[in-house]
């Protein structure tokens, strides 16, 4: 029990640290959105989802340097389909969602790298500790409605996700993938 729910909280944590660029003055249809945190339990993977978060995004194909990106994910919401791994992941050892209860990122660049491809920079903060990362991005468009799918690969050990007895790699792999799908709107 203990080896699923550390597998668990690792993805809960790869969600939090979830990243995405932004649309010009959109509106995130959070409906259509999704975070999630994929880790490896004994080299399973597992994968849960963030069920609350909110974004601010600005962003135009034309001129992406002028764009921006903020995401805020309340940690307390990560499901792994069992409320008592969920309870766990909450906890200390894990989030932490009592003292910590939001993972953020704040872009601080975005430059394009082919395409319809991007690199966003910015300061993703999870268990207040704070990493500056680059996400690659692929924007798509219908219309007025942008799409920013990517993923995001971290270490849990860099956030303090998995203290005490969890800080133990062997069990819960340390490398965690943030996967996100952001269905935005322009306003």
């Amino acid at each position: 029990m203990k080896v699923s729910f550390y597998r668990y909280m690792l993805a809960a944590f790869a969600a939090a640290s979830l990243t995405a660029a932004g649309s010009a003055l959109a509106q995130v249809d959070v409906a259509k959105s999704s975070v999630t945190a994929t880790s490896k339990q004994m080299n399973v993977p597992v994968e849960g989802k963030f069920g609350k978060f909110s974004a601010q995004l600005k962003f135009d194909p034309a001129k992406p340097a002028e764009g921006s990106a903020q995401l805020n994910i309340d940690v307390g919401s990560y499901d792994l389909g069992d409320e008592s791994y969920n309870e766990q992941v909450r906890g200390k050892e894990w989030f932490d969602a009592k003292t910590y209860p939001s993972a953020t990122f704040v872009s601080s660049a975005i430059a394009p790298a082919g395409g319809n491809q991007y690199k966003v920079t910015g300061k993703l903060t999870i268990k207040g500790k704070s990493q500056t990362v680059v996400v690659p991005v692929t924007v798509t468009q219908q219309g007025a409605t942008q799409t920013f799918d990517g993923s995001l690969p971290i270490r849990r050990s860099q956030f303090d996700i998995g203290t005490g007895e969890w800080k133990d790699t062997s069990v819960v792999a340390d490398d965690v993938v943030i996967k996100f799908h952001i269905v935005a709107a322009h306003k």
